[in-house]
């Protein structure tokens, strides 16, 4: 199997999803993330999602369009994903796509964690 484009850990009962590129914008990435991505939700049964942007630098519309979908998918088995540490200038997108009613971001993984009533322990 091919190597992940994911960085996936486990804190009690919360997925937080990493990106292993600063930039999300060549099409077979994109198609490769979104796989992994709905995979998580639709046969992992994943429910509570983090996405941590810390390393995303640039997304391109297509992107934008798997955090769409995946949003819908997560909807339909009753998940929830929220993200985190998006840098301004990939917020101004959000904000300016109306993403930014789609999802709901936090500035560090642990206020992320604490929205789905999870305390980071000390070794995070």
């Amino acid at each position: 199997m091919a190597e992940s484009s994911l960085k996936i850990d486990e804190t009690d009962g919360v997925t937080v999803v990493g990106f292993k590129d600063a930039s999300i914008l060549d099409v077979l990435t994109i198609q490769k993330i979104g796989r992994e991505l709905y995979e998580l939700v639709e046969q992992k049964g994943k429910r509570n999602l983090v996405l941590d942007f810390c390393e995303v630098r640039f997304l391109s519309s297509q992107a934008l369009g798997v955090l769409l979908t995946l949003r819908r998918k997560a909807d339909k088995a009753q998940a929830k994903v929220v993200l985190c540490q998006i840098r301004p200038d990939l917020a101004r997108v959000f904000h300016i796509t109306n993403l930014d009613k789609m999802f709901e971001f936090f500035d560090a993984i642990a206020d992320a964690l604490a929205h789905f009533g999870v305390t980071p322990s000390e070794e995070d």
